[in-house]
């Protein structure tokens, strides 16, 4: 299929849901989003479908949501057509109702998701005070909507909600939003909020107040008794404020209560059920009450609208305060111009996606690669409000002047591909995300670093100890505008609370993950001792690094879970492949490659280099053409990620070229299945990002970076002066081509250069790197 510019992406009717999605330009967004721009190939569809069933598998496909939002921003807002199921980003692409548009969300994650706070639906006729069933089952303020309508790009949304043929548009500051609805002349039409909604679960306390004639501010409480993360389980506990002005008077308005008793249980199988909804759907309706506080609120205004009228409601929001939230909002969106917003949004975006330009390739190449540095520049999203003020891990408000406080650290995903990015094009970034975990932990009295952390919330989600990846990642390259001592204390207090220990190993169900992932993070405490002079823990923690052995049974050739006492577990049939079998979320076949720090010693033990090369091609060759959820490759999941540039430790780097294109090529589309897997907070596109640009760590906390098979004929970072000597470090790929895959040979800054790597000062320094390309391996270069 053939692409072309595009302004703004259109998902469009077609037999089967997830379909290409086609690209035209719309006339009334042509002065916003020119087709150079890099803002222009962004298609914010890419992604967007929680369907297991077009997974094929229970994790479901990419999670992303379309909305409008900003770099790194506060708000997202965004149609949201589900509660319930694992359905983290409210939306899911094939559904063809929407029960509103929340101003926050999160981006390619399960676990039953968070935030989707403060719904905004515009309506007509009967006020219902529940969205109603999917299916039509239960009534409520749910609307179809016509898909051929529904377009996104970065900073935009718009679809037209046939129920009650109303055009809905959105665009997004920092720390504010605007919608923008196009009414048809009727006597009834409406704008309401429910303020209870929450992804996975329900808001547990609201409370709301009419200001003036255009003005409502209050707040949401969000409770892990409402549900939310992990159902309850990630302890999420927050509160949202906001202050919303609308552009038409308030003259007609009100509440709506919902009685729910004390005694209800209130997560997401409880606030999705018949009972539930059926009270909610009785709610109280008070006409004209300004303030009210409850468990479960709404509000609403109604009036009069000419044909075509536009209807507007801008927002801020705040985690801190109600005056926050309305210092937020008047700080940046001062007026009623919502055009002038979104062209704003859209120069904050070329901004943002010129930190990495790329030259040569396809359009689908172009677009899939700007619309992952896009879902890479989501999180870790700015916590703290305009004036750096923040809510604390005690529930105190702390104001920040030297970094901005940063949230959604989704650890065991982002330390592989997404922060070693961040490294090179957002060094501040990093600084920001170690500040905030750092800073956390001192709030909360704790003595370790959270692993996967949501607003302040230790979630305790998956394992490892990946903020210690980040930490030494960071120092290791210089990136050190922290609290270095405190921060390498609680890595100390991380690996010691959660890892290997004197023992050796971990056991139990899951014993090959812990066992692995701990020796790595033990490994990087161990280089962060070394490098600030602490010859003693370096000793011991570089010693831990090598656990790894200890799961491995030379008898089956291959790692084996332990029990706690250290026997080894029952080697069942397929034992490799078998998922679950003593590894998270993957096999052991998968997650025994996960050796980072010391690929030579598990080259050693799995037979030689030769034996190791040879399983490794055993384990590309198995995986499926559409490199969806599988039990070899599955780069669905991030156990894996490292693994194609293993090839480059072993002294065969075609391989590593071969493979890492074919990726490329395979596992990522300008499609709504574009990702094979969640998209995971960053870390699904960071990898294409960096593996299309032609470098790519295995190591984090090592600075060395693999060299491989650019995509594009050229790739420019551009580095930040206040970390970087030089200005830009460019990769070039002569005789590029789709068959032309192979390094034939290298330049760096003009000299020949014959390794299959570079270290990051390389980078950092400036410079540029040339790779002459054919079709078939030298298999003298870069060994």
């Amino acid at each position: 299929m053939t692409y072309t510019k595009r302004t703004v992406f259109t998902a469009l009717h077609v037999k089967k849901y997830l379909a290409v999605l086609s690209a035209i330009a719309l006339s009334a967004c042509t002065t916003l989003l020119k087709a150079q721009d890099p803002a222009a190939f962004v298609n914010p569809f890419i992604g967007a479908s929680t369907s297991a069933k077009g997974a094929g598998v229970y994790h479901g496909l990419g999670k992303t949501f379309p909305g409008a939002t900003t770099p790194y921003g506060m708000v997202q807002v965004s149609p949201n057509t589900i509660t319930g199921g694992d359905n983290g980003s409210g939306y899911s692409y094939e559904q063809t109702s929407i029960e509103g548009f929340a101003m926050t969300q999160m981006s390619g994650i399960g676990w039953y998701g968070d935030l989707g706070n403060f719904l905004v639906m515009p309506t007509s006729g009967e006020l219902y005070t529940i969205a109603g069933k999917m299916d039509g089952y239960v009534k409520g303020y749910r609307s179809n909507y016509d898909k051929r309508t529904e377009k996104a790009s970065a900073g935009y949304y718009s679809a037209v909600l046939t129920d009650h043929n109303i055009k809905a548009e959105m665009t997004a500051a920092a720390h504010s939003g605007m919608l923008r609805f196009t009414f048809p002349q009727q006597a009834d039409s409406r704008i309401q909020i429910d303020l209870a909604r929450r992804v996975g679960g329900t808001s547990t306390l609201q409370y709301v107040k009419v200001v003036d004639d255009h003005t409502i501010e209050g707040w949401m409480k969000c409770t892990p008794d409402g549900g939310g993360w992990g159902n309850g389980d990630g302890h999420a506990d927050y509160t949202v404020y906001f202050c919303a002005q609308f552009s038409k008077p308030l003259k007609d308005f009100g509440i709506w209560t919902a009685d729910i008793p004390d005694d209800w249980k209130r997560k997401l199988d409880d606030v999705t059920s018949e009972k539930y909804l059926e009270r909610v759907a009785q709610s109280a309706v008070l006409n004209g009450v300004k303030e009210k506080q409850g468990r479960h609120l709404g509000f609403y205004t109604q009036f009069n609208t000419k044909a075509n009228e536009q209807v507007l409601l801008k927002t801020g929001i705040s985690f801190v305060s109600i005056e926050g939230a309305k210092n937020n909002l008047n700080s940046e969106i001062k007026d009623w111009n919502f055009d002038d917003i979104h062209q704003k949004a859209v120069a904050l975006w070329n901004n943002a996606l010129a930190k990495v330009s790329v030259q040569g390739g396809t359009e689908e190449q172009k677009t899939v690669f700007y619309t992952a540095l896009y879902h890479t520049m989501i999180d870790p999203r700015i916590v703290s409000d305009a004036d750096g003020r923040y809510m604390g891990g005690d529930d105190k408000i702390h104001q920040t002047t030297t970094f901005q406080k940063r949230t959604i650290f989704s650890g065991w995903d982002v330390f592989r591909s997404q922060m070693p990015l961040q490294t090179i094009i957002n060094p501040g970034l990093v600084n920001d995300i170690v500040n905030s975990l750092v800073t956390l932990a001192d709030e909360k009295k704790k003595n370790y670093l959270e692993r996967w952390e949501l607003l302040n919330a230790y979630s305790g989600c998956m394992l490892g100890n990946p903020a210690v990846s980040v930490i030494a990642d960071a120092y290791a390259k210089g990136i050190r505008n922290f609290n270095i001592s405190e921060a390498y204390r609680l890595s100390v207090g991380s690996v010691e609370k959660f890892g290997n220990g004197d023992k050796g190993f971990t056991g139990g169900n899951l014993s090959l993950s812990y066992t692995l992932e701990y020796a790595y993070t033990d490994w990087c405490v161990g280089q962060l001792a070394k490098r600030l002079g602490k010859t003693t823990d370096f000793n011991k923690y570089n010693q831990r690094g090598q656990a790894y052995k200890n799961v491995f049974d030379p008898e089956k050739g291959w790692y084996r879970p332990k029990e706690d006492n250290g026997q080894w577990q029952a080697w069942p049939d397929s034992a490799r492949t078998k998922q679950w079998y003593g590894a998270i979320e993957s096999n052991p076949y998968q997650q025994g490659w996960f050796v980072p720090q010391d690929v030579t010693g598990m080259a050693k033990m799995m037979g030689g280099a030769k034996k190791t090369i040879s399983d490794l091609n055993n384990f590309f060759e198995k995986t499926p053409d559409n490199m969806m959820w599988n039990d070899y490759y599955n780069h669905a999941n991030e156990p894996v990620h490292h693994v194609p540039f293993l090839y480059n430790r072993l002294g065969v780097p075609w391989f590593t070229q071969k493979w890492t294109r074919e990726i490329c090529r395979r596992a990522y589309h300008n499609l709504v299945e574009g990702l094979v897997g969640n998209e995971d907070v960053g870390q699904m596109s960071a990898w294409y990002v960096l593996a299309a640009s032609g470098v790519h760590p295995v190591c984090p906390g090592d600075t060395r970076q693999e060299i491989t098979s650019p995509v594009f004929n050229k790739v420019v970072f551009k580095l930040d002066p206040k970390y970087a000597k030089g200005k830009t470090f460019t990769i070039i790929a002569v005789h590029n081509s789709a068959s032309n895959v192979y390094i034939q040979s290298a330049k760096l800054n003009g000299r020949a250069y014959n390794k299959c790597y570079l270290d990051y000062k390389d980078i950092a320094a400036g410079g540029e790197l040339e790779l002459t390309m054919g079709n078939k391996p030298n298999k003298n270069w870069g060994i």
